[in-house]
């Protein structure tokens, strides 16, 4: 396999695509491991009811379209991102909270 550039030293869409395709496998290991923490919150809450926690998932969305903000990022773009992954992990965690 050919090396992975960053963004700033490719210099054709063959040099992207194979960075954009690595970056994707990182990210969905890095999802992983987030997932690997709603199946402990699943684990450690005592109720079904504590999964949805309101005041903590606008936290979480906040805090990343701050970071996204922080980074020249469209925020915007990023806390929709970060709605859709929220609820996922939700979803996710109601799911093992019930299978325990």
């Amino acid at each position: 396999m050919s090396e992975i550039l960053p963004g700033e030293r490719c210099t054709d869409m063959t040099e992207v695509r194979a960075g954009v395709d690595a970056l994707d496998r990182e990210l969905v290991a890095l999802l992983r491991r987030r997932f690997d923490y709603m199946d402990a919150a699943a684990r450690i809450k005592p109720a079904r009811t504590a999964v949805r926690d309101e005041a903590r998932k606008a936290q979480v969305i906040a805090q990343a379209a701050a970071e996204a903000a922080r980074l020249d990022l469209p925020a915007e773009a990023v806390a929709a991102m970060w709605e859709t992954l929220v609820e996922a992990s939700i979803a996710y965690e109601l799911k093992a909270f019930d299978a325990r």
